[in-house]
């Protein structure tokens, strides 16, 4: 009777096993197609005039900037600097709702991570953590 119940559970721990290991392989493949995703990532603002036209990576880095020909014609560089600064601002906040969009379809939800994307609170990041720590089920 012992090895029985011995067979029967060493058997649904298998079975518990191979289910968590394939929900580990299918997040793993997730998280290679997401950084590739944000890797190709781009976003591209125009100033209002169209003069100035800024492309920013998934973490608001500047890939490109381009300036058309006429913004020569104003020789005001407080108001070109501005420009710029504006739409490169434009273009990183459109990167960071990209971004945060992306993520969102990949990672599980409640995992803190969109969470962090969007508020910038490390608390929402570490929440999971802390609550799993809290109930004891983390190391000692």
């Amino acid at each position: 009777m012992s090895e029985r119940v011995d067979r029967d559970a060493n058997r649904e721990l298998r079975a518990r096993f191979d289910d968590v290991y394939g929900q580990y392989q299918q997040l793993r493949s997730n998280l290679d197609q997401l950084a590739a995703r944000l890797a190709e990532l781009r976003v591209t603002r125009r100033s209002s005039d169209g003069l100035v036209t800024a492309t920013v990576g998934a973490r608001g880095e500047l890939v490109s900037l381009d300036l058309a020909p006429a913004i020569y014609r104003e020789r005001d560089a407080a108001a070109l600097s501005r420009k710029i600064t504006e739409t490169v601002s434009a273009a990183t906040s459109a990167a960071a709702a990209a971004t945060r969009d992306v993520v969102a379809e990949t990672v599980p939800a409640g995992s803190g991570s969109v969470d962090f994307l969007r508020t910038g609170d490390f608390g929402a990041l570490l929440g999971r953590a802390d609550a799993v720590l809290g109930r004891g089920e983390g190391p000692a």
